[in-house]
């Protein structure tokens, strides 16, 4: 018991559902229907069955969610395994060759994972789209010595 009460307090700071905590919620779960049955029995009020009703279904929501979020959690370990081995892949292909910086590789899966999504052309068209609206001139155009020079200018 004092390990189940250790366990239970180390889970609490755990992110997500652990097996203590779920069973902690259970066994919780189950006696507040037992004391629900048991006082439905004593006074045969219907306050009671509709509190168990609720309780019912704030249980069945709660294991419900918890087993959602542990099927995420494996999708979600799959797809990060799947992605190191496409990785692992990736450098398999390259033979070996550690010329390119880390930017340059970087940027070519950035680029390979834009055709794939195509991408490409929505982007370049996004920055075009970004030019035509300020004039011509792009943000690079613009430095910071050109407008010290107006402020500069402006104070004489």
């Amino acid at each position: 018991m004092a390990s189940f009460i250790a366990g239970l307090w180390e889970s609490i700071f755990v992110p997500g559902p652990t097996p203590t905590i779920l069973k902690a919620t259970n066994a919780t779960f189950a006696a507040l229907q037992i004391v629900l049955l048991g006082l439905l029995v004593a006074t045969t009020s219907i306050h009671f069955v509709v509190l168990s009703i609720l309780c019912a279904g704030l249980w069945y929501s709660i294991n419900w969610f918890a087993n959602e979020l542990a099927v995420a959690q494996t999708r979600q370990q799959q797809e990060a395994e799947r992605a190191t081995a496409e990785d692992k892949d990736a450098t398999d292909d390259k033979g070996g060759d550690d010329s390119d910086t880390e930017v340059e590789s970087t940027a070519r899966q950035g680029r390979q994972r834009l055709r794939k999504r195509g991408g490409v052309s929505g982007v370049a068209g996004q920055a075009n789209n970004l030019e035509a609206s300020s004039g011509g001139e792009t943000q690079s155009s613009v430095s910071t010595e050109d407008e010290w020079e107006k402020v500069s200018e402006s104070d004489k």
